[in-house]
């Protein structure tokens, strides 16, 4: 085959016959010439060889002057050549590469400072005893993969122990490990690396080969995706390989002051109060091509968000990269961008450590919404007004019951009031963080009057129709219950009373549930004692001598207790999604709705629709018509 047909293998590679078949042989140290099958088989004949193979040796150091590069000696032998490099030069082991420039004081810290962790010092040393060990013949040579793998265990314990904080640490960090990845990244034998501590993914792809790769390359780590192509990895020079590196760092977070400097960037930011925070992993990208300033065709990165929020009037995405001379992050250089909830795409025409940032914009209520509030919580206040005057002056309906609503009126009365003046006061922190706490306390305490209602009304129906709660238990409940959960709360995390967009209570370290788990708790417990309630009318009223008068009243107790209930229940299930800022504006109104409902259902259950006070006016009505008859 080999004789016959010239062009069965390509001409990177030379065809060698076998008996009964033949095969491509890549020899680049080597012409092979092969005489043709009848003259084989005419020496076959003559005994003198089964076949004839000449060899001419290919002195590659004479055709190619350069193929060592202009810093390095080229050596022919037998198998080809090899390359031995001057002083300060390396093809980091790769014997037939070019002879490329080593710079190992890069891995010298330009100021040790008395702040600059022990363990970033020990990185920098390493990399650097590394680094000269390639120019050594008889030194001891680290692998690339132990190299990588010592970085990245240096790296998790920089990110764990936090000692990444301010602006000149994150750049001796992000430095050490971008000139780490020029040095792994030649000395890595496998066409792709990925390495995966606890705090720190890499992966990276390398090519040898005597002419430049074409195509593109795709890089992927637990949180992002690159892509370019090889065209860009490779540069205007190629020394006979080139690689491409992805790390991405878990937990490497910006402090609020390195977030702010954005704000210099968009003048009108900080009028606005603009905050920011990362809401992707920090990526490193770093390519064998040294100059990457200004790219020609932008790189693609795809990042995962940390927190899955679509972008909105409030919420906007930006794809930043870590700019060393200014010490923040910086959106420059970014070619174009596009968002969803959960991933961004950017294009970038330069190389370096990137991450997406998430401005969060106060948003402005819609003058209708603010408007409804006003109103609604004005309507809400003079109910509860007129329920209180009612309850404490009406002599006629004393007693128990009378007292839990005066109560639960003071209680939802001032909590409405407070909701009403301060809700919005954020630009006062102290003073926000005490409207957050009132709230607190007297919403907490609306419920818990509630919770005594209920069982006021079980023990008239299981114990006996007159029976009567000590106040100083009622007071307890009342009052202590929410007093020791404010207390607690406060004191195991202060800051936690006040946000940024409402003076109520954060979400950190889920902080609200200090609210909702005890409302909860005291909602399942009134709809089992309303259950059972309501199962005792039932049975008493299937007796054979039903007291029906009572009977009837305690059935309309329990009716305008639920429906409080439900009023009361139903506003806070809307503005649990309300202030956990995940609602719709179609939540926002009916919280307000419901919130302003609740002075007027009080109102109408317990005043304009109770007989007892209809008949106590009534009689004082018909009193004062006497007096002003005599």
């Amino acid at each position: 085959e080999c004789a016959f047909f010239l062009s069965v293998c390509d001409n990177h590679t030379q065809c060698v016959n076998t008996e009964g078949s033949y095969y491509c042989h890549r020899d680049e140290g080597f012409k092979k010439s092969f005489l043709c099958e009848g003259m084989r088989h005419l020496i076959s004949h003559l005994g003198m060889f089964s076949h004839l193979l000449s060899l001419t040796d290919i002195d590659e150091c004479r055709d190619d002057p350069d193929v060592c590069g202009t810093n390095g000696d080229c050596y022919n032998h037998t198998n080809g050549y090899s390359c031995k490099c001057h002083q300060g030069y390396s093809n980091y082991g790769n014997d037939q590469s070019k002879c490329i420039e080593m710079d190992c004081d890069q891995f010298k810290l330009e100021s040790e400072a008395d702040h600059t962790p022990e363990k970033l010092k020990h990185l920098m040393s390493l990399l650097k005893n590394s680094c000269e060990s390639l120019n050594d013949p008889h030194g001891e040579h680290v692998t690339g993969e132990e190299l990588l793998r010592n970085v990245c265990s240096s790296s998790d314990e920089l990110l764990s122990e936090g000692n990444i904080a301010d602006g000149e640490t994150l750049n001796q960090f992000l430095d050490a490990v971008e000139n780490s990845m020029r040095l792994i990244g030649p000395q890595l034998k496998e066409p792709v690396t990925r390495m995966e501590t606890h705090n720190t993914f890499a992966e990276v792809a390398v090519t040898r080969n005597q002419t430049p790769p074409s195509g593109r390359v795709t890089l992927s780590t637990d949180s992002a995706l690159f892509s370019t192509s090889w065209e860009t990895v490779v540069g205007k020079s190629y020394p006979g390989f080139a690689f491409a590196a992805l790390v991405s760092y878990k937990d490497l977070n910006s402090s609020n002051d390195l977030l702010h400097k954005m704000s210099r960037e968009r003048s009108d930011d900080e009028e606005r109060s603009v905050t920011y925070q990362l809401n992707s992993k920090v990526v490193t990208a770093v390519v064998s091509n040294a100059e990457t300033k200004h790219l020609s065709e932008p790189v693609m990165l795809v990042f995962t968000h940390e927190e899955e929020r679509a972008e909105s009037e409030g919420v906007v995405y930006s794809c930043v990269y870590w700019d060393e001379v200014e010490g923040a992050w910086s959106g420059r250089g970014c070619e174009g961008a596009w968002s969803n909830s959960t991933h961004t795409v950017c294009y970038w025409s330069h190389f370096s450590s990137f991450a997406v940032l998430m401005a969060l914009y106060p948003v402005q209520d819609s003058f209708e919404l603010v408007l409804i509030t006003r109103v609604g919580l004005a309507l809400s206040l003079v109910c509860l007004f007129l329920c209180i005057l009612t309850f404490w002056f009406c002599r006629s309906i004393q007693g128990t019951r009378t007292s839990i609503h005066l109560h639960l009126s003071i209680c939802l009365f001032i909590a409405d009031l407070v909701f009403l003046c301060g809700i919005s006061s954020t630009h006062n922190q102290v003073a926000c963080g005490i409207v957050a706490g009132l709230l607190h306390f007297f919403f907490l305490s609306a419920f818990c009057w509630m919770l005594l209602e209920g069982v006021q009304l079980y023990q008239m129906v299981v114990l006996v129709f007159h029976t009567t709660l000590k106040h100083l238990y009622m007071y307890l409940v009342g009052y202590g219950v929410p007093l020791v959960i404010v207390t607690i709360s406060a004191i195991a995390f202060p800051t936690g009373y006040g946000t940024e967009r409402h003076c109520w209570l954060s979400r950190d370290r889920y902080f609200i549930l200090s609210f909702f788990a005890p409302v909860c708790i005291i909602v399942i417990l009134n709809g089992f004692v309303f259950i059972i309630t309501v199962w005792k009318l039932a049975r008493k009223f299937s007796s054979l001598n039903p007291d029906l008068s009572n009977l009837n009243q305690i059935r309309s107790f329990t009716v305008t207790a639920v429906a409080q209930l439900c009023i009361l229940g139903g506003t806070w299930i809307f503005g649990f999604f309300l202030f956990q800022e995940k609602g719709t504006e179609v939540m926002l109104y009916l919280f307000i709705i419901l919130n302003s409902l609740q002075g007027a259902l009080i109102f109408i259950m317990h005043c304009l629709l109770s007989k007892p006070v209809l008949k106590t006016h009534h009689d004082n009505k018909k009193s004062m018509t006497n007096l002003l008859t005599h």
